[in-house]
């Protein structure tokens, strides 16, 4: 991480010398200009959904190229910047346009590491859409990139080092309620359908949508609108489900609260499809076993999934479990008879007592006599500012933002390790220095994606 916090300049992120570049100070040009040397030439991939936030979180720079494979679908942000050359292939744009400093990411799932590699390879800096990657082969291959290329990097987790989620950390930290063994993480998620068999019409591809682009590095498959624009996550294909998409906006504060690293397994429990009796049908009295199907190509309608990690120093074992589709912990004891664990959010069970808090953190005590009992530990952790700043300001030569990939890397991983496991619906044992499931040679398989023909790293 040092390597980001000196050496970089805004263009090119070249060794800073008086004659790299010039920048007229603010007091010359009048309080509260930004000189245009000072703003970063920024261009965008994929922002119709989520991308277009992230560019309105750098609006303060110059929004110079926008590539999206939709025009439809991202014409609202075309307007909004009229100034930024359109593309829809983003491969043209970065052969293109030359001045580009850094790059957004905000494509499906799949797509995030052709994408931010080739950026990378320019020697851009980089903000992608969580999860980071679709396979935990190109989190740690971007995080290998961007290293030696030693660009500013940041994960589009906007909870990272917020307020509320560093006071939860702090309270873990803390020790009120004792070592922590147990963790229950639970969303809405998905809200988008799954548990799907693939689509037999066939569907016209929009004249508006370069279908091919839009595939990238994925298997060849007709165009749908199942898939595109919303969709994609439900597909194994194209997406890492609700566990993919969500995981990392909390899990972040579990690691950094409890000093995690890799797990030591993974597994997961999933919904079991089981296809209905038709009318006059006698019903099977071993029904466990019979009529059972699935949909191996979507993701789970809900699932559980638990990741045990190995004791660290004087921390316990802990197991790590995750709910979704509708699932939910059990109610934890002590929790008001007035009070529900909402739609989302994080337990923390330690061995002498239980911490509530938001999805994003936040501490939600579970009834009023423990508010009164517990005090407040103080703020001694650094909160940020600005999740979209940090990264521009990194890639002008300041420090590494808090989501950068050396973070978001592992990160990533220990969720798409429990997307692996939600695709099999098997116990796997991991090895992570070999990068493998010992256990399940099949499994490992999944760990690193076949690409397309012509798509590649």
């Amino acid at each position: 991480m040092s390597d980001e916090k000196t050496g970089l300049t805004r263009r090119g992120f070249l060794p800073v010398t008086a004659a790299a570049f010039t920048i007229v100070p603010r007091h010359v040009l009048g309080a509260g200009y930004t000189a245009p040397s000072d703003k970063l030439n920024i261009a965008a991939v994929g922002v119709g959904g989520m991308g277009q936030n992230y560019v309105k979180g750098c609006a303060s720079e110059n929004i110079v190229a926008i590539a999206d494979v939709d025009h439809v679908f991202a014409a609202p942000v075309f307007k909004t910047y009229p100034g930024a050359k359109v593309y829809q292939d983003f491969r043209v744009m970065l052969e293109k346009e030359k001045g580009i400093d850094a790059v957004i990411v905000g494509t499906p799932d799949h797509s995030h590491a052709v994408v931010a590699s080739a950026a990378i390879a320019l020697k851009k800096g980089v903000y992608v859409a969580k999860p980071m990657t679709r396979t935990v082969f190109e989190a740690r291959a971007l995080a290998k990139a961007a290293r030696e290329q030693k660009v500013a990097t940041q994960m589009s987790v906007q909870s990272t080092s917020t307020d509320p989620a560093v006071t939860t950390e702090e309270w873990v930290k803390s020790g009120v309620i004792g070592k922590v063994r147990e963790v229950h993480v639970w969303t809405d998620r998905p809200v988008w359908p799954q548990g799907l068999v693939r689509p037999a019409d066939k569907a016209k591809t929009p004249r508006s949508l370069d279908w091919n682009v839009w595939l990238g590095p994925a298997p060849a498959r007709p165009y749908h609108p199942v898939y595109h624009p919303f969709n994609f996550r439900g597909w194994y294909d194209f997406g890492t489900g609700g566990l993919g998409d969500m995981a990392c906006h909390t899990l972040h504060i579990i690691v950094k609260a409890l000093g995690l690293s890799a797990p030591g397994s993974v597994s997961a429990e999933v919904t079991v499809i089981r296809e209905p009796l038709r009318m006059g049908d006698k019903p099977d009295p071993d029904w466990t076993r019979s009529k059972r199907g699935s949909y191996p190509e979507t993701f789970p309608s809900s699932s559980m999934v638990t990741w045990d990690f190995p004791a660290r120093g004087e921390q316990p074992p802990l197991r790590l479990t995750w709910y979704e589709g509708g699932l939910r912990p059990p109610r934890p004891a002590g929790l008001a008879a007035d009070r529900d664990l909402g739609p989302d959010g994080l337990l923390f069970v330690g061995e002498n007592g239980t911490l509530l808090s938001g999805f994003s953190g936040g501490i939600r005590f579970l009834s009023d006599e423990q508010e009164k009992l517990l005090t407040a530990p103080p703020k001694t952790l650094p909160r940020t500012k600005d999740h979209y700043m940090e990264w521009v300001n990194a890639c002008k030569g300041g420090a590494p933002a808090n989501c950068n990939f050396e973070f978001a890397a592992p990160l990533t991983e220990i969720a798409l390790l429990g997307v692996i496991a939600q695709h099999t619906g098997k116990f796997l044992r991991w090895d992570a220095e070999g990068m493998r499931f010992p256990n399940d040679a099949a499994a490992t398989q999944l760990l690193k994606p076949e690409y397309r023909k012509g798509w590649s790293l």
